[in-house]
């Protein structure tokens, strides 16, 4: 952001100079303006260094769950409170203290300036802003019921945070060990191993079939080590690029409702999602179609937008919404029978409400119990390492006795 020098007087005429960073000239004014200062000179500060400018840029802090959430929570505070959009974009632009964010809402008040809508001037910057983060807002403009699109989206991003958290603690530990046993089997097969290969050629005799298919590891992978870590880049480039294609990201979306362990909590996830912001939009008045589009954007899943899109061509028909969602074949049994029930009573949005809350606790109580489910796998694991260790290294040790006798 561009750093203004600034003459300016206080509340007692006395002159007062400094520098301000402000997307432009007048939103350096008003700033100093909210800040009871008078302006009488503002300048762009031309003496500051392009290299500085630079080295800024490329260690900006990231934005994280924890910025947004402070965001949100902000944003539904000022607009309860009946500030303006712009204002309460501008004000917090200011106050951020991820000079990433203040950068991002500075840029952000400038497309609301120039006549955008919210959505619109943050899906500019899809590097802070999720997909899902601007559907959500979109989803908002349209029902009239923005500050609780920002409530609910304090509460979906501190879950998610939550949910990490908490995954990452599960996999901490045995992360740990995996690593250590792997060092030492990298240290064991270049150093350990080969001492033991030429005391056993000195008696004239051979290591172990374990321990040999283990060297053989081990010498393919210090003589091939660069071509190695080419490969290795050269897939996780392929495949980054290959996820963010269309067919690529469709595939990839669909995959991961059918991961072991995970799969099944991403998907009760995303049916809390659809319900809770399908009652939002149905509760706003928004026309089922255009709820359907809006809230199918915001799943941030293209497999489950493309079958949730399709249900529009169900209901433009004049099909029942269980019916269509029916056909679609994403949805379990609750969520078609609460839609059923729902349309005959009358009572889709609190039922929408109620499916919402239980899958909620359901993935409460899967995230909880994910750790324990991924404890048997990592005992596995790392008892087959443990077995590798053992016939590589302590074969040729017992060995070692027999080959000397004889």
């Amino acid at each position: 952001m561009p750093l203004f020098r600034y003459k300016a007087r206080g509340n007692h005429g006395d002159a007062i100079e400094g520098t301000i960073e402000a997307a432009s000239t007048d939103v350096a004014a008003a700033r100093l303006i909210e800040g009871g200062l008078t302006p009488v000179d503002i300048q762009l500060q031309i003496g500051q260094l392009l290299l500085d400018g630079r080295l800024k840029a490329l260690f900006a802090p990231r934005v994280g769950y924890v910025d947004l959430i402070q965001f949100s929570r902000q944003m539904h505070s000022m607009l309860r409170a009946g500030v303006p959009i712009f204002r309460a974009v501008t004000g917090l632009s200011t106050t951020a203290s991820n000079r990433t964010l203040a950068k991002t809402l500075g840029e952000v008040a400038i497309s609301l300036e120039s006549g955008h809508s919210l959505s619109e001037a943050l899906g500019r910057h899809p590097g802070v802003f999720s997909m899902f983060y601007i559907s959500l807002v979109r989803v908002g403009e349209t029902s009239g019921k923005l500050e609780e699109i920002f409530r609910q989206l304090a509460f979906y991003l501190d879950r998610e945070k939550v949910t990490r958290d908490k995954i990452r603690a599960a996999l901490r530990y045995p992360t740990f060990v995996l690593s250590a046993i792997a060092i030492a089997l990298a240290v064991i097969s270049i150093w350990v191993i080969p001492a033991f290969s030429n005391l056993f050629r000195s008696f004239g005799a051979e290591l172990p079939l374990q321990t040999r298919i283990l060297m053989a590891i081990s010498q393919f992978a210090v003589t091939w080590w660069p071509q190695l870590v080419l490969a290795t880049v050269a897939m996780v480039t392929g495949l980054r690029l290959y996820t963010r294609s269309g067919e690529g990201r469709y595939r990839w979306d669909k995959l991961k409702l059918r991961l072991p362990l995970a799969g099944h909590v991403i998907y009760q996830a995303l049916l809390a999602r659809f319900s809770h912001l399908f009652a939002l939009a149905m509760a706003a008045g928004v026309p089922l179609t255009t709820a359907l589009t809006v809230v199918a954007h915001a799943l941030n899943n293209s497999y489950l937008e493309e079958r949730i899109l399709g249900m529009r061509g169900g209901i433009e028909q004049g099909k029942p919404l269980s019916q269509t969602a029916a056909s679609s074949g994403i949805f379990d049994a609750l969520v078609l029978q609460m839609l059923a029930v729902g349309e005959e009573s009358g009572t889709i949005t609190d039922l929408l409400q109620e499916v919402a809350e239980y899958y909620d606790r359901e993935v409460a109580f899967a995230t909880d119990r994910l750790s324990a489910s991924i404890e048997p796998v990592l005992t596995v694991v790392i008892g087959g390492l443990v077995l590798v260790l053992a016939l590589g290294v302590f074969l040729p040790m017992w060995d070692l006795a027999s080959v000397a006798l004889h």
